[in-house]
């Protein structure tokens, strides 16, 4: 498995503490410092604010071959949800094409559906494909939330990434057998949210009030990683690294000296046993603390 940083805070402030985004500047500090250091997969959205231009600043610079990156970005959510099927090719067609522009490359490793649901509309796809077919993008896919549209992805033939939540407090995915139901489908699988949003990282009295559900959570896996004498990031991380379906762990950072720190981390590993007794005290917890989607801030 290897390290994907995820651009999202560079694009707008982000975060339960509502982490202000870093300068243009720093961000593309950050990666330079990525790339140099082992990380070659970028991961934005075209709705991630001003995220994929500060990917183009970066890439302008040409400090690192566009041949050895792996750029993932997605087409906007909700576009196509009140136009005719006979739009669709336009329109998905102009936002990758906005896309390019703005990271300033001809091309993207992986382009994806922002809008999860969408993985259910064959003509959706089937436009999906062509835009593959035009050399916009080597590989298609989607942004998953649930089981249901993660098995969705593993069913069509036409779909050959995934990016979906996994994380030792959201095991949906592992409970449900979607890692198991992809053994033999030549599909990728990048996970994110293995942090929710610095959920795992924080104190219980940073805890805000529409999160209150979260404390004796988080104040058990404080305790946990306290008796062993591990970090919370070292286990977010080494939960994520046992599965062997997940190609590249998507995560995102505020500053360098975090990005330094999750670096160096990763390759810290636990104890299997260690991470899997821990992480069967976290195996029902419900979708509205894992998922930022249902948070009602």
């Amino acid at each position: 498995m290897e390290l994907c940083l995820g651009t999202v805070q560079f694009g707008m402030d982000y975060g339960i503490k509502g982490q202000k985004q870093p300068s243009v500047e720093q961000a593309v500090d950050m990666l330079d410092y990525a790339t140099q250091n082992g990380i070659n997969t970028i991961d934005t959205a075209n709705a991630y604010g001003s995220a994929e231009d500060v990917v183009g600043a970066f890439l302008e610079k040409k400090t690192i071959a566009r041949d050895k990156l792996f750029i993932v970005s997605k087409f906007r959510p909700n576009l196509l949800d009140d136009v005719g099927q006979d739009k669709y090719y336009e329109i998905m067609r102009n936002n990758l094409e906005n896309t390019l522009s703005r990271l300033h490359t001809a091309y993207l490793d992986s382009y994806l559906l922002h809008s999860a649901r969408y993985i259910f509309d064959d003509e959706i796809i089937d436009t999906l494909n062509r835009l593959k077919a035009d050399g916009l993008a080597e590989r298609v896919g989607v942004s998953v939330y649930e089981p249901e549209e993660a098995k969705k992805c593993i069913e069509r033939p036409n779909v050959d990434f995934m990016q979906l939540p996994y994380s030792i407090f959201d095991q949906r995915m592992e409970k449900a057998g979607v890692f198991e139901y992809a053994k033999n489908n030549n599909i990728q699988i990048h996970s994110r949210s293995a942090f929710i949003q610095g959920l795992i990282l924080m104190e219980e009295d940073e805890i805000p009030p529409f999160l209150s559900k979260a404390k004796p959570i988080v104040r058990k896996i404080s305790l946990l990683c306290n008796r062993h004498g591990i970090s919370r990031i070292a286990l977010a991380m080494n939960y994520v690294k046992q599965q062997s379906r997940i190609s590249h762990l998507v995560f995102g950072v505020d500053n360098i000296e975090q990005l330094r720190e999750n670096i160096k981390l990763f390759e810290e590993d636990i104890s299997v046993a260690v991470v899997d007794d821990i992480a069967k005290e976290f195996r029902n917890i419900e979708a509205d603390i894992v998922m930022p989607s249902l948070w009602k801030k």
